[in-house]
């Protein structure tokens, strides 16, 4: 492969493992809804949208771009918006055959009148709040009478109703125990007025892995990605259910300096060496997503070996002890998140440091780092999201 100055690895192998291993635990008649928002946390939604589309049942996503991003892009699954979508965007919800998340009165039947309008059926599944507080119907006899009304609505095909745990990453399952009861009594309310939605879904990542009893569907996100929920899931579960984490962050080593004791070391000279050290500069800043907050704490993998980062990351550059690796030359592999030989960097322990977590860190990588994505060891596809861009509309004319 061509040389790029950082890059994310995805192992669309790893990525194909987790999402078996999801099929493998739950029922064969349990849908699968696979979470391509944010780009997929990162790991990039048109890529793996496409690659994994007949393992998907639904893929869901947080806004009406994500949405039509995977439409235009050949994606014919079911595809729906987890969160919001303003009135502005129905009709590009009609026109892209969008399945929308309501819980407005007036907004579904807004979306009713134009439906019926344009001659068209509004897919929707109705969001029911639970515990998380966030958006969805109250549970109450009154959101029963108003979905029941909406259910109804012309031009409204009523696909399905929703839920979401706030706490089943947790060790104390209380709270989503108290939240599965209140789905199943929000259901029964909307059964004895003659609603039976068909696509149930209230199973998030940390739902499906600690869990067995399941509705019409669930919802896998962090864990296709081959990423825990927490580590209480992973601890609990890890052993029984052995994720492969699917992204790597990997760069090269761009200039190789030796400095005497006394030379001060990025800004701020916050590093001054103390003895006579082999520094290595690496072409990674926090605009690639890297964290500012490893400045002096965090570890990069050369050779196999651990090297300490020294002073202040900078926005596109960061120096590191190479010291202890005397065979370090320009333009070796240096592994800011992954496997190098017998060492590992994850995820987790690069957010743990930064006091993220691993969710934030993987959709933080940055736009400007190319996605190279690898089956069976070996590259198979670049993405560079830079490159891609269409700037014609900035051209004169």
């Amino acid at each position: 492969m061509n040389y790029e100055r950082v890059f994310a690895k995805i192992d669309l192998d790893a990525v194909e493992h987790n999402i078996r291993l999801i099929r493998e635990k739950i029922p064969a008649a349990t849908k699968l809804a696979l979470v391509v928002k944010a780009d997929a946390y990162g790991h990039g939604a048109v890529v793996l949208a496409h690659t994994f589309e007949s393992f998907a049942d639904y893929f869901a996503v947080a806004e009406m771009k994500e949405a039509v991003e995977l439409r235009r892009s050949g994606i014919r699954r079911p595809i729906l918006i987890l969160g919001y979508t303003s009135p502005a965007l129905y009709e590009k919800a009609l026109d892209y055959d969008i399945t929308l998340t309501v819980f407005q009165p007036d907004r579904i039947r807004m979306l009713s009148a134009l439906a019926v309008e344009r001659g068209k059926r509004a897919r929707v599944h109705f969001a029911v709040d639970t515990g998380m507080s966030r958006i969805g119907w109250e549970v109450s006899e009154r959101s029963a009478d108003e979905v029941a009304e909406a259910a109804r609505l012309p031009g409204i095909e009523a696909e399905g109703i929703f839920s979401h745990f706030a706490t089943a990453d947790e060790a104390d399952k209380t709270l989503s125990l108290e939240q599965r009861a209140e789905f199943d009594r929000f259901l029964s309310m909307l059964a004895a007025r003659g609603i039976f939605l068909p696509v149930k879904h209230l199973d998030n990542s940390a739902g499906i892995l600690e869990f067995d009893r399941y509705d019409d569907m669930v919802r896998a996100g962090i864990v296709i990605y081959g990423l825990y929920p927490s580590q209480t899931v992973r601890a609990e579960l890890g052993e029984h259910f052995p994720l492969h984490p699917a992204m790597e962050l990997i760069s090269h080593i761009s200039h190789i300096k030796t400095l005497a004791p006394h030379h001060s070391i990025s800004y701020g000279a916050t590093y001054v060496t103390d003895h006579t050290i082999r520094v290595a500069t690496i072409p990674v800043g926090y605009a690639d997503g890297y964290p500012r907050a490893l400045s002096g704490k965090g570890e990069v993998l050369v050779h196999g070996r651990r090297c300490p980062i020294l002073g202040r990351i900078c926005m596109d550059q960061m120096m590191v002890d190479v010291s202890a690796v005397p065979e370090a030359k320009v333009e070796d592999k240096v592994v800011l998140v992954g496997v190098d030989g017998d060492e590992r960097i994850s995820v987790e322990e690069v957010a743990d440091m930064a006091c993220s977590f691993s969710y934030e860190w993987v959709c933080g990588v940055s736009r400007r780092v190319p996605r190279v994505y690898f089956r069976g060891g070996a590259p198979c596809r670049t993405i560079s999201y830079l490159e891609a861009e269409d700037m014609s509309v900035f051209e004169s004319t």
